[in-house]
């Protein structure tokens, strides 16, 4: 149940997310297609490539599929894990240099959401569980979770363009 402090900080912006949507929402019908292709890669910083290694693909099962050195930084590496429909999550670690811990900041990354099969979701909650990883479950299809270096990842059941069963595409 919402507080009332958040309940008066919904209303204060609901006129503004009102204006917002008249003044840019086009409906589906008439909206353009995007000149995207898709999302090629995230790319996020890793503190360990072998923790990072473990959790995505040993416990989140997303295989690694390359592993190479960064081109802006000299003894970095750059990989890659499938996250399925073409799309990837990337990382990048800075040896010897002090990037200190996650944040989320103004402009920084809130989290990156990654749609599963509901059995999946199911397996993969398990997983985390067994695994001693903290997380928070919403609506019975969504997981939110921390990865070793702190980054804010989501597992969602919902179909891509869906979001807790209304259509966001």
């Amino acid at each position: 149940m919402a507080t009332t402090d958040e309940q008066q900080r919904s209303a204060q912006f609901a006129d503004a997310r009102d204006k917002l949507r008249a003044e840019y929402l086009v409906p589906a019908q008439s909206r353009p297609a995007s000149s995207a292709r898709g999302l090629h890669h995230t790319a996020l910083v890793s503190s360990d490539v072998e923790a990072t290694i473990r959790f995505y693909q040993g416990l989140l099962e997303f295989p690694l599929t390359e592993l190479i050195e960064n081109r802006d930084y000299a003894g970095s590496s750059h990989f890659f894990f499938d996250i399925g429909n073409g799309n990837l999550l990337a990382f990048f670690d800075f040896p010897g240099l002090d990037v200190g811990p996650y944040q989320e900041v103004l402009g920084g990354l809130h989290h990156v959401a990654i749609s599963v099969e509901l059995s999946r979701w199911e397996k993969l909650r398990d997983k985390l569980i067994a695994a001693g990883v903290e997380l928070v479950e919403h609506s019975d299809v969504s997981l939110y979770f921390r990865d070793p270096d702190g980054a804010r990842i989501e597992l969602i059941a919902d179909p891509l363009g869906e979001m807790y069963g209304s259509k966001v595409l």
